[in-house]
């Protein structure tokens, strides 16, 4: 049985740099700590290794949710007919909302999340949404957050039980170096977090996650842990 009073956070990870942040910034100020991921068909599917490796370190429980949003499609994170746009350069990168959008993706986990966590009995949600060094997602801002949030205390039994399920957005305003700098205060490993929307560990360099990656961990002028890793083991 839940005992009561326990500080219990549910992190929706990726296994990227943002949910990989938030992941160790939840352990930092939690009881207890549950991730969620969700295979959606997308194609970097390789993020749901990742983010097996990492919970298996920190020996965080960690659940994953198979859904297939390809049959939705619109997205070239799902559609094998639309191809990932590359840019020589972040700052090349084109404003607007890019193919790399999933359609409502972010509402679609979240709501995932929010019925485990009604089941196990937490008060958080974590997610690492972020809006400086990122897409022009519609699904990442601060309103989309609040709205998640009003949803989940509508719909879930915390309506009718006193009690409250926050989603908590830690790096909503920070840039993507900052969040890093965060990480790196709390101990995070980054060694095993994928960015990359191609598909490999090893980053192509190209596509937008990549280079906003890129550009972060040059701001803080260290070297991306996996570019440390993947040297090490010779894959680079």
């Amino acid at each position: 049985m839940q005992k009561k009073n326990l500080n219990r956070k549910l992190v929706l990870f990726s296994g990227g740099i943002d949910s990989t942040t938030a992941l160790y910034w939840a352990q930092a100020c939690s009881d207890e700590v549950f991730a969620f991921t969700v295979d959606y068909g997308q194609k970097h599917k390789i993020e749901i290794e990742s983010s097996k490796k990492i919970t298996e370190v920190l020996r965080i429980p960690h659940k994953i949710v198979r859904i297939d949003l390809t049959q939705i499609g619109g997205s070239s994170l799902t559609d094998k007919k639309i191809n990932l746009p590359v840019f020589e350069h972040v700052s090349r990168t084109k404003k607007g909302i890019p193919n790399t959008y999933v359609p409502f993706r972010n509402g679609i986990l979240l709501a995932l999340a929010a019925a485990w966590g009604d089941v196990i009995g937490i008060d958080s949600i974590i997610v690492g949404f972020n809006i400086i060094d990122s897409p022009n997602y519609p699904d990442t801002r601060q309103s989309f957050v609040r709205a998640m949030e009003k949803a989940v205390n509508t719909g879930t039994r915390t309506s009718s039980s006193g009690r409250k399920i926050h989603v908590k957005a830690p790096f909503i305003r920070m840039k993507k170096s900052e969040i890093i700098k965060k990480g790196l205060s709390l101990g995070t490993d980054y060694s095993y977090s994928i960015s990359c929307y191609a598909g490999s560990e090893i980053p192509c360099g190209e596509c937008s996650s990549c280079l906003l990656r890129q550009k972060a961990w040059e701001a803080i002028g260290e070297k991306d842990h996996l570019l440390q890793r993947l040297e090490q083991e010779g894959q680079i």
